[in-house]
């Protein structure tokens, strides 16, 4: 999962007068907006003194040979962190800021509250163990060329230090840990281990560091990679009578759902839009399929129910796919179709400068999802985006069948458009332009991916796929993915949903497969509320884009809408609807 942090000093003044003149509303101050921008920088710095992790993820290296030590000192210390920013934002009238900077205000407060409300109610240290896990900063010093090879192998050397202090603090945090996210724990930390075991030693000899010293290093590099096995090794045999259930239950997902997706509903009522929403989809899918249905069957009876003639449809349509030795080869070569389909029909402007690197998933991300972005900071702008994707090495024949039927040739094209262009990867380069640092990187998960499903109808309704019926079809079910979504998060952890209906609600209502239900089955036991963020963005976009049209009239234009969409950063769409349409 990617966090999203704050840009460096002369980005800063940048963006202070940037904002400045952004957006003026009634009764605004400008010392007000004045003052307000030298405190954004001043809760920037501190920021980076409190989460030198989070710093060196977006670019920001000061703190990159800085490991925290998780115990009861580094939470007071993050309560306290809290708390001094809360009272500083008490000082200003939100009324009296420019519409931008009462966004800004209402992000960074949300960000405090939501730290205080996680270290104090959700206490997922405790039951957490995935929480503790040192490979992916280690991985970015290694793997990011940022600046020379060996000032970051020495930032490397100095953090190690630190590690089995980490990981001994992180065993006393722990208490009565949920099962299933032990096992993840344990699973991903000892993905990471090549990181200290194989890859820092290759990168050292490509240096001419001394040789002592190139000693020394290797050495702390075999005492982190122990004390990585150690915490794996003690969370296997962890006698745990009384393990958590991994379900939030009502109250607790309430209360993260408000803070994560900052929606314009409440839990709830998103879930009750997703139910008929379902009901729509299941209307559009059956008629497709029974226009469909004279061309694949011309002399076979139609099911008698819409969702056996839906399923048998989708089944058919699923076996055209690549083979499991070319999925990571077919992704690759979608991304310069999608770039020609965009210029060919002036949707958005894309930035030719940024990279985006198509890779095998690294192991330590292993475990969530099958394919993800992770995108440079806004220290970084120039750094690689990588399409991280999932392997199916050594997976047994069956299962791999399975997985690539769900991938097939046309949701794999709306795989990639979700994911990279114009997706994630599109709007994540816009995000590292906003002028508003805060906007950018206290980035709203639920703008996130609700761009990325909003970009999937947008190119199918500008033609995308040449309007078949076939790769209509299989975005419905798509979508439907995504709407089911939000029923399976809601329903397994507020309404306790077993896994058996789990199973039939993705399998039976969301033509899902049997490998990909699983998977999910899987996810939502690891995770909670984030994957609300995909239909609730969704909806909150397309709802906004209603209101845009309606707004311009004659004058609206599609790229124009996209275009400045994306110009306000990772904000939530609740808060760019209010600019959008003011």
């Amino acid at each position: 999962m990617r966090k999203y942090l704050l840009y460096g000093f002369a980005a800063v003044t940048l963006a202070a007068c940037n904002n400045t003149g952004t957006g003026k509303s009634s009764g605004t101050d400008s010392s007000a907006n004045t003052s307000f921008s030298a405190y954004e920088q001043q809760f920037i710095d501190d920021l980076w003194k409190q989460n030198p992790d989070w710093a060196t993820s977006v670019g920001f290296h000061k703190y990159d040979s800085v490991l925290v030590i998780p115990d009861s000192a580094a939470i007071q210390s993050s309560l306290a962190f809290t708390q001094r920013h809360l009272d500083s934002l008490k000082r200003y009238d939100v009324n009296a800021l420019t519409d931008a900077y009462q966004t800004d205000y209402h992000l960074i407060k949300n960000q405090l509250e939501s730290t205080r409300w996680g270290i104090e109610q959700l206490k997922s240290n405790e039951w957490d163990p995935s929480n503790f896990n040192i490979s992916n900063t280690f991985a970015f010093i290694l793997n990011e060329n940022y600046e020379p090879l060996e000032n970051r192998l020495r930032s490397f050397y100095i953090r190690m230090n630190n590690i089995p202090a980490y990981y001994e603090a992180a065993k006393k945090q722990i208490k009565d840990p949920v099962t299933e996210l032990t096992a993840l724990a344990a699973d991903q930390n000892l993905g990471g281990l090549s990181i200290f075991e194989k890859d820092f030693a290759d990168s050292l000899r490509k240096t001419t560091i001394p040789a002592a010293e190139k000693t020394a290093m290797l050495a702390r590099a075999k005492t982190a990679a122990k004390a990585i096995r150690d915490y794996a090794a003690w969370l296997k045999a962890l006698k745990n009578e009384h393990p958590r259930d991994f379900r939030l239950g009502k109250a607790l997902y309430d209360q993260k759902f408000a803070y994560q997706i900052q929606s314009s509903f409440t839990a709830s009522q998103l879930y009750d839009s997703a139910v008929a929403r379902k009901a729509y989809l299941h209307l559009q899918m059956a008629s497709i399929s029974q226009t469909l249905w004279e061309k694949y069957f011309p002399k076979q009876p139609m099911p008698a129910t819409p969702l056996e003639l839906i399923g048998k449809m989708i089944d058919t349509l699923s076996v055209k796919h690549v083979k499991p030795e070319e999925f990571q080869l077919a992704i690759e070569k979608q991304i310069p179709e999608l770039v020609a389909f965009i210029k060919e029909k002036d949707l958005l402007y894309l930035d030719p400068s940024k990279p985006l690197v198509v890779r095998k998933e690294p192991a330590y991300m292993a475990g969530v999802a099958g394919a993800s972005i992770s995108s440079p900071g806004p220290y970084d702008k120039g750094g690689n985006t990588y399409y991280n994707v999932g392997s199916l090495e050594g997976w047994p024949k069956e299962q791999a069948e399975s997985y690539l039927r769900e991938y097939n040739h046309y949701i794999l094209q709306i795989l990639n458009i979700h994911e990279a262009i114009p997706g994630h990867y599109t709007q994540l380069v816009y995000a590292n332009q906003s002028p508003s640092l805060i906007k950018s990187l206290l980035g709203n998960g639920a703008m996130i991916e609700g761009w990325a499903v909003y970009t999937e109808q947008m190119m199918l309704e500008n033609g995308y796929g040449n309007n078949d019926p076939e790769m209509w079809l299989m975005w419905y079910k798509w979508n439907l993915r995504t709407v089911c979504n939000t029923i399976l998060d809601y329903s397994v952890h507020v309404k306790n949903m077993s896994k058996e209906d789990a199973i039939h609600l993705l399998t039976k209502e969301a033509f899902q497969q049997q490998a990909e239900a699983e998977g999910k089955w899987k996810r939502v036991s690891v995770t909670s509320v984030q994957l609300t963020s995909y239909f609730n963005g969704y909806k909150e976009i397309i709802d906004l884009r209603e209101a845009y049209k309606q707004k311009m009239g004659a004058s609206y234009n599609l790229k124009t809408f996209n275009e400045k969409f994306l110009s306000y950063g990772s904000a939530p769409v609740k808060y760019i609807s209010q600019l959008m349409l003011k």
